[in-house]
């Protein structure tokens, strides 16, 4: 089964990146992208990814906010999510998207090296 992993960001610059860096560490790896918490759950509704990848500061949610409510969905509960972020740097933002359920927290710039590595490791650690 193909990795689909689904990236929730409004940077344009910063998903086009992104998704050209993980189409590099994977051939298999199906990337898609919402621009809005709105858009993510539409997408969500459609289809389940292996890894939601999530910037904290959403034009239409908090980041954390919608990662409580996919909590709340039985089909969605289980998908690891690694947060990003530019802003919410410090350690009390940290903790609380550990706390929401979040696998883990990355701040912009991203390396994706640690990025794909820690990726991998949710992915697996879920089957």
């Amino acid at each position: 089964m193909p990795m689909t992993i689904l990236i929730v960001d409004d940077d344009k610059n910063f998903i086009e990146t992104l998704e050209d860096g993980l189409k590099l560490k994977s051939a298999e790896a199906r990337v898609t992208v919402a621009k809005s918490a709105r858009e993510a759950l539409d997408a969500l509704a459609e289809e389940v990814p292996s890894l939601i990848i999530l910037d904290i500061q959403l034009p239409d949610m908090h980041g954390v906010e919608f990662l409580r409510v996919i909590r709340e969905s039985a089909r969605l509960k289980k998908v690891p999510v690694i947060f990003i972020s530019a802003k919410y740097t410090e350690p009390a933002d940290r903790s609380e998207a550990m706390l929401a359920g979040a696998g883990a927290f990355f701040s912009k710039p991203i390396d994706i090296e640690e990025l794909w590595k820690e990726l991998r490791y949710l992915i697996d650690k879920k089957k």
